[in-house]
């Protein structure tokens, strides 16, 4: 039996590798995000999904430390964090693979690995540690690069973004977030960054992808938090929601007068 198969059971019994509760955050007179409230496990797939607007790119930020919350707590490995900048985030062993992916089209793949982050002797540079290290981090997620040595500009979207996730993983994170990582990709290039997703998660990191795909998130994800109008509009074990619930709870099709009503009669049964 695989990690991947364990996660959503051994999720519920096992301390979050990150909780946040409360987490509100404010531009001006915007509202952008009223008490969301959040975990991820080690060996677990969370998506997060939304419409426009729903406050997921602003969330995103918060959890790699790009904005710090106006209101809310951060919990990491149990213990009351702040991160209130990316390095802190990434000290704290929280990785970020952005949509524009931030590689060097003119250098090749153990440059983009290690940019910043060299490996080095004194002011020496160790290109073959460098090198062996970047093939170690690619066996890892069963990735199909042709060389570490090719530059980043003659590869595919989907090689573009196996770069970019082993770059995450340089720094050995316990969790890796994914923003759109299959965004404009075709159907053979996203196959191949699912199954990214998958050695993330068998590998034991903790995973949090966010996705407007929803056929995506229902082939990896364990679990999947909707966010609407930047708060909480519903957390599902995927196994046990449909389709049609995830989008009735993006769109706030699920809450209408009859919705309403029903939830008045319990309430009214309830109290009696």
């Amino acid at each position: 039996m695989t990690l991947a198969n364990t996660a959503p059971a051994a999720a519920e019994t096992r301390q979050p590798v990150m909780s946040m509760h409360g987490i509100t955050k404010r531009f001006g007179a915007v509202q952008a995000l009223s008490g969301v409230d959040f975990d991820v496990h080690a060996g677990e797939v969370v998506a997060i999904v939304g419409d426009n607007g729903a406050g997921k790119s602003t969330f995103v930020k918060i959890l790699s430390g790009v904005y710090t919350p106006d209101e809310g707590t951060i919990r990491f490995e149990g213990q009351d964090v702040d991160v209130p900048n990316p390095s802190a985030a990434r000290s704290l062993g929280i990785a970020t693979v952005f949509q524009d992916l931030a590689l060097a089209d003119n250098l090749d793949v153990v440059s983009n690995l290690f940019l910043g982050r060299e490996i080095s002797h004194g002011v020496v540079m160790d290109e073959e540690a460098m090198e062996a290290r970047a093939w170690e981090l690619l066996r890892q997620l069963a990735a199909r690069i042709p060389s570490v040595r090719i530059p980043i500009a003659s590869l595919s979207g989907g090689q573009r973004q196996t770069v970019a996730i082993a770059r995450s993983l340089v720094g050995d994170p316990k969790i890796v977030i994914l923003d759109e990582p299959t965004a404009a990709l075709g159907v053979a290039q996203t196959a191949e960054v699912l199954n990214l997703v998958e050695r993330l998660r068998e590998n034991g990191l903790a995973v949090v992808l966010i996705s407007h795909n929803l056929a995506d998130v229902q082939a990896v994800a364990d679990r999947v938090v909707v966010l609407r109008l930047g708060a909480n509009n519903g957390t599902f074990q995927i196994q046990d929601v449909s389709y049609e619930q995830i989008i009735a709870a993006i769109t706030g099709a699920s809450d209408n007068a009859v919705t309403r009503r029903a939830a008045s009669v319990s309430t009214r049964e309830t109290e009696s």
